[in-house]
């Protein structure tokens, strides 16, 4: 029986392939490649299609015994999200919505789902946690909590068992170095740094130092992307054993700031690493700091990388050896 992972060339979902390969798991990816790399893949078998596809995504579960999904595949830039948010309902919400009906059809009984902390909006408090309300604060937060829901109703429906896992911010590499981050353009904070670093660009840009954290800048939790990847796996093992549909947080419990990733990089790497002061960016909640308790105590979860400079080192070292990205080096 093998696992199909959607999106699974993808920067996160190229890791949790990694670790279902780590553990003899019989692996399926589908992924378009619009955002993945099939440099990414490092087994199983992979097929370059769209999961809007109904007819290329019966013939995949036709074609392979799958017995559970991971679903990584959605677009996932919130400034994006809010200028073309038709785009996301479309590629998140009705793409979801196809893999849901080739799992019917299939008899496919369980899925994880990559979700994210953007489903929660501006926390009422912090930490957050699973029973605190969700309302997005942005476009790609609203189909990811859609794609939740409806998984939720197909559960009602069909017994679809879920697990989706809500996320905070994803960073570092694979611990061999083959597999990291390679976004184009790049979005996310750590590798646009490291790009200064490297002489890629002149100087980082921080979006807005006037929100009510200590130093101004927006407060985010830091997870290790090699962690993430472990408790899809473990959220699987959940759904096989026979356990009940729930929702899950991901992350160490700690934020830094924006200046505080800087500064860590700056230690690093060595580099003075300029800042340029711009404009707040729509949609950012000032602080996103999660509660784990339920993920480690239910999953069995535990997070082995949890020191930013860990994380940032581990970027740091397969940024360096693929300075331009996989197969431009």
């Amino acid at each position: 029986m093998a696992v199909l992972v959607t999106g699974g060339a993808g920067y996160i979902g190229s890791h949790a392939v990694a670790a279902l390969l780590e553990k003899g798991e019989e692996v399926v990816v589908v992924d378009n490649l619009y955002q993945g790399h099939r440099e990414a893949v490092l087994g199983g078998k992979l097929y370059v299609g769209d999961i809007r596809d109904e007819a290329f995504l019966d013939g995949v579960f036709k074609e392979n015994e799958i017995d559970g999904v991971i679903h990584f595949a959605a677009n996932s830039l919130v400034g994006e999200s809010m200028q073309n948010p038709g785009k996301y309902y479309h590629n998140n919400v009705y793409g979801t919505l196809c893999l849901l009906e080739a799992m019917k059809n299939a008899d496919v009984k369980r899925i994880v789902f990559s979700s994210t902390a953007a489903a929660y909006g501006e926390p009422e408090r912090v930490p957050i946690d699973e029973y605190d309300r969700t309302l997005p604060t942005n476009a790609y937060g609203e189909t990811k909590l859609a794609m939740e829901k409806m998984i939720r109703w197909f559960d009602t429906a069909h017994g679809v068992k879920s697990v989706s896992l809500r996320y905070f911010n994803a960073a570092g590499a694979h611990d061999s170095g083959k597999i990291g981050e390679d976004h184009n353009p790049e979005s996310h904070l750590i590798p646009l740094i490291l790009q200064v670093a490297l002489g890629q660009r002149e100087a980082i840009s921080v979006f807005g130092d006037d929100y009510p954290t200590e130093d101004g800048t927006c407060i985010r939790d830091y997870i290790h992307v090699g962690d993430l990847a472990d408790a899809h796996v473990l959220a699987l093992d959940r759904l096989r054993r026979g356990g009940e549909s729930g929702v899950f947080n991901l992350g160490v419990g700690t934020g830094f700031s924006v200046k505080q990733v800087v500064e860590t990089v700056r230690q690093v790497t060595g580099h003075p690493i300029p800042v340029q002061i711009q404009a707040r960016r729509a949609g950012d909640p000032a602080v996103l700091i999660a509660s784990s308790a339920r993920a480690r105590t239910e999953l069995g979860w535990q997070p082995k990388r949890e020191k930013l400079e860990q994380i940032v080192s581990s970027a740091w070292e397969w940024h360096r050896l693929h300075p331009n990205g996989y197969g431009k080096e």
